[in-house]
């Protein structure tokens, strides 16, 4: 039979208020009497529950993350992975599990969190940008429940959120056209609805302008994000009068096209026309030569978010709201 902090209160001659005051260090149990229920424990051989230990003390010591799951995420939301690696890297090292938790459609999203938050079943959460809606924000804001979102929401929004500075990552490459000397680049992204786009774009054209470039319209191609649209922009802007002399993609899927189109007209890289992607994944490293990328640490943004996320649950009263993670550029063989 197991033994239970019943049994060792009969041992050390205490009740078992004094056991449970023991195992969570209250300070106003004297010295002697935490020596005898520690005595008592180590002659049971008594461990006691973490889960019991953690419920006294009003922690469950659980973080949950909350993202969509379902089927192929893998392939069209790859980065969100490795912001959950490190989330848990970070909790693991402070003595947290990460649970997950999958986001159900988005008319069921306010009851299936405040679901969450009523079973007390974590001390905080993470919420992945892509499964965010605004409908969420009463939910969390009422309930005064620790949470952090990776991802920018709407300016007037009250959340706690954490994200990179996209439109930092679009300077940085502006930067670079120009120390290269690339001052007639082209920017290929997604719609004109997708927000990280934009903001790339935003900043990239802000760059160029800084150095007194400027970026004609002809030399800025929206896309549907796929290998196929990207490719048929990319050709019909080296087939024009007044071609790109480098090409700057917001994306690895848009790289991809592009770069199809680069190697059927027949030029060199980089001694005929430059080449720049984000991110390294998923799919920089298919693409020859290797290009050259301003990346952005997605698994330090996990950490960072980790890290807000306990300093908000310490402090209920904190307001994070960050951009964190400088881009990197790493250097390869198309500029």
């Amino acid at each position: 039979m197991a033994i239970t902090i019943s049994d060792v209160a009969k041992e050390a001659g205490v009740s078992t208020s004094t056991v449970s005051k023991v195992l969570n260090h209250w300070s106003s149990i004297s010295p002697a009497t935490c020596e005898r229920v520690q005595q008592a424990m180590k002659k049971l051989n008594y461990t006691p529950n973490a889960r019991a230990v953690s419920f006294a003390r009003g922690r469950t010591n659980t973080i949950l993350f909350l993202s969509d799951f379902s089927k192929e995420q893998a392939y069209s939301n790859p980065h969100m992975f490795d912001i959950l690696c490190g989330a848990g890297k970070k909790l693991a090292e402070s003595g947290y599990s990460l649970m997950l938790a999958s986001i159900p459609e988005q008319e069921n999203a306010e009851d299936y969190l405040s679901s969450l938050i009523s079973q007390k079943a974590a001390d905080g959460i993470i919420i992945h940008g892509s499964s965010y809606s605004p409908k969420l924000d009463h939910v969390l804001l009422d309930a005064q429940f620790p949470h952090i979102l990776v991802g920018h929401p709407a300016p007037s929004c009250n959340l706690c959120w954490i994200d990179t500075n996209n439109g930092l990552a679009g300077s940085f490459a502006a930067k670079h056209m120009i120390e290269c000397g690339y001052t007639t680049p082209a920017f290929i992204g997604s719609g004109k609805g997708d927000h990280i786009s934009q903001q790339r774009l935003n900043g990239f054209i802000g760059g160029m302008y800084e150095y007194g470039y400027r970026i004609p319209d002809c030399h800025i191609g929206y896309t549907d994000s796929t290998i196929q649209a990207s490719y048929r922009t990319v050709k019909e802007m080296l087939q024009s009068s007044n071609p790109p002399r480098a090409i700057v993609c917001e994306n690895n899927t848009i790289a991809l096209g592009a770069m199809n189109a680069i190697h059927e007209a027949g030029l060199k890289l980089p001694e005929e026309i430059a080449f720049v992607t984000f991110d390294t994944y998923p799919y920089s490293l298919l693409i020859e030569p290797s290009p050259t990328i301003i990346d952005i640490d997605v698994y330090d943004l996990g950490i960072q978010a980790s890290t807000l996320l306990l300093q908000k649950i310490d402090t209920p009263s904190l307001l994070i709201q960050s951009y964190a993670t400088l881009p990197v550029l790493k250097k390869g063989k198309t500029t």
